[in-house]
């Protein structure tokens, strides 16, 4: 599954003390410098300016990441010195003054103390994303609403319609994990606007929307599970087929990650579903997938094994705790034993906020429905025409375990159309890539493959002509 990675970056930076003027003045700039991670290079910017009243205001840039002009809450020098603090995730930064315009520092998180050195620049890293869509555009874009009446939440998308669209085929793109836009955007690439502009281009009309509590769209995805997603898609099913310029019988679905595990709950309550494409879609149980997800990523960026095993002790510690616990009080107090050795009681109350905020990653109604969800079911049932393709190198829903299982419930329920593909040299975001490991999405500029692309236009047509 697209998993949310504790990326150092993806945290708002405190920064702590005060400074003469004069300090002010000469640490006004931009401030660069790259963290070493295993296998790649994380770069940070942070832009240190002087609000009308004299006071420094920072915010911070990961060009990587996508993530521009996070606040940073307090700046404060010492004499030679700075200091930044995350308390949040128990992390520190400090830096010692070389020159007037170098800093060398330390940061230190979850045990590991990573060098990172800032350089005063004007220059900042730009990141290109050439596949992006950029106007004009040759076919018609619409802002559409529509409303789960089951939730009573509004659902916000775009609806993008080759021109002079009559009875046309249609998509309906489903997201991965995480709270996505409707363009799934991830580190500034935006899969799912490639996706529609590719597809409307070549006579398929496409509906992408916002998740939950996402931009337009109203409620959370924070407790809400893959089943209560299920009704949100069924609804945007509903919307599409109200469409007089679409063709009621050849809509379908295009499921990515925890997307593709939605597409077959979805096809086995509506005959409405013409077809479904499951892109990195799972096929076996959610806690076998973390612990060959955690393995194959730790892998892919170069971890040692003692490293690796410390990981999947983690990992086999909460999955544990998800399966065993069907009670969410329970599960906090097992939770809370479990990361702080039993010893939560005696801490003072910053602390066990800090604990508890990192118990709430797991302990919430998504995480454990994935955890003790099956997909297998589900996929034995599921009667339309499937493709199923997950990349070689994808080391988050791993292609020969998944597409195995997917390969055998298709058949298994009797279902005589279907394909299931593993494609070269392909990550997780169907990018090309070296390793696979989820460090590498930020820095490849190709957003999606365009032979995936074609391989999907060319499979719709084939069976919803």
């Amino acid at each position: 599954m697209k998993t949310n990675y504790p990326l150092l970056l993806l945290f708002i930076l405190t920064v702590f003390s005060t400074s003469s003027k004069a300090q002010n003045k000469a640490v006004i700039g931009s401030w660069k410098g790259e963290i070493e991670l295993p296998g790649a290079k994380l770069e940070m910017v942070f832009n240190i300016s002087e609000d009308e009243e004299g006071n420094l205001t920072t915010k911070l840039d990961v060009p990587q990441q996508g993530a521009l002009n996070l606040p940073v809450e307090e700046t404060k020098l010492s004499k030679d010195s700075i200091l930044l603090q995350v308390p949040a995730i128990l992390s520190t930064y400090h830096g010692q003054f070389i020159t007037p315009d170098s800093i060398a520092g330390e940061w230190v998180q979850g045990g590991q103390k990573l060098v990172l050195n800032l350089k005063k620049t004007g220059e900042v890293k730009i990141i290109k994303r050439p596949q992006t869509p950029q106007p004009p555009f040759s076919y018609v874009s619409e802002y559409v609403e529509y409303t789960n009446p089951e939730s009573g939440f509004k659902l916000a998308g775009t609806l993008t319609l080759p021109k002079n669209a009559n009875n046309c085929p249609a998509v309906l793109l489903i997201s991965g994990s995480g709270a996505q836009d409707r363009d799934e955007t991830i580190y500034e690439h935006k899969p799912f606007f490639v996706i529609a502009d590719y597809f409307a281009k070549h006579g398929i009309a496409v509906l992408r929307v916002d998740d939950r509590g996402v931009e337009g769209s109203e409620g959370s995805t924070r407790e809400a599970t893959s089943k209560d997603f299920a009704g949100d898609v069924l609804c945007g099913i509903e919307y599409l087929k109200s469409r007089k310029d679409i063709s009621p019988t050849r809509i379908g679905l295009i499921g990515h990650s925890e997307g593709g595990l939605i597409a077959p709950m979805v096809a086995n309550k509506s005959e409405d579903v013409a077809f479904i494409i499951l892109m990195a879609g799972p096929g076996t149980a959610g806690d076998s997938i973390l612990l060959e997800q955690t393995e194959l990523s730790a892998k892919a960026t170069g971890l040692s094994e003692q490293a690796t095993n410390a990981k999947l002790f983690v990992i086999k510690g909460i999955i544990n705790i998800l399966k065993t616990e069907a009670d969410q009080e329970a599960r906090t107090a097992a939770f809370r034993k479990a990361f702080t050795g039993g010893m939560y009681k005696m801490m003072d109350d910053d602390r066990k906020k800090m604990v508890d905020q990192q118990i709430a990653a797991y302990n919430n109604n998504w995480f454990y429905f994935f955890v003790n969800y099956n997909p297998y079911p589900a996929l034995t049932k599921v009667a339309c025409p499937v493709l199923a393709m997950i990349g070689e190198k994808d080391v988050q829903v791993p292609p020969k375990s998944n597409l195995s299982a997917i390969d055998k419930a298709l058949t298994e329920g009797g279902n005589k159309n279907f394909k299931t593909i593993e494609l070269p040299s392909l990550n997780h975001l169907f990018q090309n890539c070296k390793t696979g490991s989820p460090i590498e999405y930020s820095q490849l500029e190709e957003t999606i493959s365009p032979d995936v692309l074609e391989l999907m236009k060319n499979w719709i047509f084939e069976v919803s002509e």
